[in-house]
């Protein structure tokens, strides 16, 4: 699968050079988007931390070690793209920990119609 928007994540990366454990969970999540097949696959079965927060595919993933959530749109050609990247705190905030808030955010970023 080809990963858009990976620039946002490895800024995450390069903030915490020395968080060694979010590096490698990190390297972990962007080689499991690059290597996930849609067609053949679901991406809960690879990733436990998958959670599924609008049906045009947009998932949030969280990497425990930091409490670090990222908010990616999957698509059926092959693509990923990442969209938000935050900590739990910041997610709160954005999001209100509420799925009618995250599609409310979709929807005037222009992710959804």
């Amino acid at each position: 699968m080809r990963l858009l928007g990976k620039n946002k994540i490895l800024k995450l990366k390069s903030k915490n050079i020395g968080n060694e454990r979010l590096c490698k969970a990190i390297d972990k999540l962007i080689n499991d988007l690059e290597s996930f097949n849609p067609i053949k696959e679901n991406i809960e079965n690879i990733r436990n931390d998958a959670d599924c927060v609008h049906s045009d595919g947009f998932y949030f993933f969280d990497i425990n070690i930091h409490r670090t959530l990222i908010l990616i749109e999957l698509d059926n050609d092959g693509e990923a793209t990442i969209i938000w990247v935050g900590t739990h705190q910041q997610y709160e905030k954005t999001f209100k920990n509420n799925k009618r808030t995250i599609e409310k955010w979709l929807r005037a970023n222009d992710f959804i119609e």
